[in-house]
């Protein structure tokens, strides 16, 4: 080898180290920023000039792309289940638990024990108030749940907005960087920063919306919903959406009344099976808003109507005629069987009864259609409104479920049916939170191991050192022959 040529391999050498004690300091900085991803110089024999060297040829970004979509597809997973998972949780603290006094259950075991007081001692005002009070309690119980489930979706309606801006945002972002990375690679300079930048916006894409990841020509990338949208293959999409301020129990999506999606402005499909953004936090806003929080309603609605319709029988109350609003009314009005529709945010104790509305209280004991005061001694009346709650019936439709209930049933049916949707739902949260914390792991490990890189930086040490030691030999020789 000549003098020229071992100068010529040290240079190089020496570019190749120093540029190697650039990527390990930097991966060793970013050891915890989110969405870098570990760089490996690549080097190789110098092919040209006839006088060997080393030759670098990239920084590679050292990324399993395969388990990247498998953690993006869990912390969707996971996204979706916590939604879930918090729905049931806040539905079942506005129905409360059996032991809780101020629970739905315990509003009606306080309403039927008054009544029992009260018939005890008909002629006792004290006591006919006090079954006035707990009625107009259990009326507004259950029309408080009807308004916590309607603000549940009212909340989910504007997640989905705020959602929607931000994928729309994210998207136009990941087009943008595809330019920058194809134009960067013509110009032979690093894209490994810009794909970090990329894979931080996809992974933020993923969590709203399940995607898979496409590789394209010259460093770009496609992105496909797993629903079967094209969210980014060349250009964006642009996803539309309208929100509401506020979501009322007869709004829905059927009836064109609450927004869907859109892609590009042609409509797409939302629900959790063929919807084409399931599936993740924006899937589970949608699942809330038309589809949870409305059996939600139904299931309320169920318990108001038949609250209702136990004391509007004219054979418990011998006051009414048909047609009579009786002790439970719809603002005031008759049951009408064709608008139960939203019925438990309209339940409410007959003013006939209710001193706060300019009623009397002795019309539970004497009929809600008495025009005066009869025996004070006679409990007949308030017996029947016992047994009224005691008697077992039929519901008008299954969103509850089937067979005949006493109101304490219904009401514990209800309550039971709630407890078990979140149970089932924490289980789901549970298994998709153990898998996400997995594949996290498995994605770290193959992150950047700070003991591996001081190792590496040694080595680039020592070819430092082996380069420069070249360069100071090929120095003395020249001294020595210009010594000559």
């Amino acid at each position: 080898m000549t003098i020229s040529g071992a100068l010529s391999n040290a240079m190089l050498g020496l570019r190749a180290a120093s540029r190697g004690a650039e990527v390990v300091s930097s991966n060793i900085s970013n050891a915890l920023t989110p969405g870098y991803a570990r760089r490996v110089l690549s080097l190789s024999s110098q092919a040209t000039g006839g006088m060997g060297g080393v030759q670098i040829n990239d920084v590679v970004r050292v990324v399993d792309a395969s388990l990247a979509s498998d953690r993006r597809m869990a912390e969707a997973a996971q996204l979706h289940a916590d939604g879930t998972a918090q729905f049931y949780a806040k539905f079942e603290a506005l129905l409360g638990t059996p032991d809780n006094p101020a629970s739905l259950s315990g509003g009606l075991a306080e309403f039927e024990s008054s009544l029992i007081a009260a018939a005890s001692r008909p002629d006792a005002p004290d006591r006919l108030n006090t079954s006035v009070v707990a009625a107009r309690n259990l009326a507004t119980n259950i029309r408080n749940a009807s308004v916590g489930a309607q603000n549940a979706r009212s909340q989910a309606d504007r997640a989905i907005s705020a959602m929607v801006d931000e994928l729309n945002i994210s998207l136009e972002q990941v087009s943008k960087l595809n330019i920058q990375i194809t134009s960067a690679r013509s110009q032979g300079a690093s894209t490994a920063s810009l794909m970090d930048q990329r894979q931080q916006i996809v992974d933020q894409i993923g969590a709203l919306v399940p995607v898979r990841e496409v590789p394209r020509d010259n460093g770009q990338i496609a992105l496909y919903s797993t629903g079967g949208a094209v969210l980014i293959d060349g250009s964006a999409a642009v996803i539309g959406f309208e929100a509401v301020n506020t979501v009322t129990p007869h709004m829905s999506l059927a009836q064109g009344t609450l927004s869907g999606l859109t892609i590009n402005g042609q409509s797409v499909r939302t629900d959790a099976e063929g919807g084409a953004l399931r599936g993740g936090a924006l899937g589970i806003q949608f699942a809330i808003r038309d589809d949870h929080g409305i059996a939600a309603q139904a299931q309320l609605d169920v318990l108001a109507r038949d609250l209702i319709e136990r004391f509007e029988d004219p054979t418990v109350d011998p006051t009414l005629a048909p047609g009579d609003a009786g002790l439970f009314t719809d603002e005031g009005n008759a049951l009408d069987p064709l608008s139960q529709l939203g019925l438990a945010n309209r339940l409410s104790l007959n003013a006939a009864v209710d001193p706060d509305q300019n009623g009397q209280a002795w019309r539970m004991r004497d009929g809600i259609n008495a025009v005066t005061q009869g025996n004070v001694g006679d409990a007949t009346l308030l017996q029947n409104l016992t047994d009224a709650l005691k008697n077992a019936r039929p519901l008008a439709d299954d969103a509850v479920g089937n067979g005949v209930f006493s109101a304490t049933s219904l009401t514990a049916a209800l309550t039971s049916q709630v407890a078990t949707e979140r149970t089932n739902s924490e289980q789901i949260l549970s298994f998709a939170a153990t898998q996400l914390t997995e594949l996290t792991e498995r994605q770290l490990a193959d992150g950047v191991d700070s003991d591996a890189e001081i190792q590496r930086l040694m080595l680039v040490e020592q070819a430092y050192a082996a380069n420069a030691r070249v360069l100071q030999t090929v120095d003395e020789m020249m001294q020595t022959l210009l010594g000559i």
